[in-house]
């Protein structure tokens, strides 16, 4: 499930753009889109730059 955790947020980035898009030509609400696109890009981003370190022993 991890390895396919980034490409579900890459798929959820591109669904936010098309939303995005229709909110500019005034079809959504800016406020609901732009929101939900910054979120989707800074997830994709995270799960696709966030590695596996080893902590420690706790």
């Amino acid at each position: 499930m991890r390895e396919l955790m980034p490409f579900l947020f890459l798929l959820l980035s591109i669904v936010a753009f098309v939303l995005n898009i229709f909110g500019l030509m005034r079809l959504i609400p800016l406020y609901f889109t732009l929101p939900l696109l910054f979120l989707s890009v800074y997830f994709t981003i995270y799960t696709f730059t966030h590695k596996r370190m080893y902590r420690g022993m706790r």
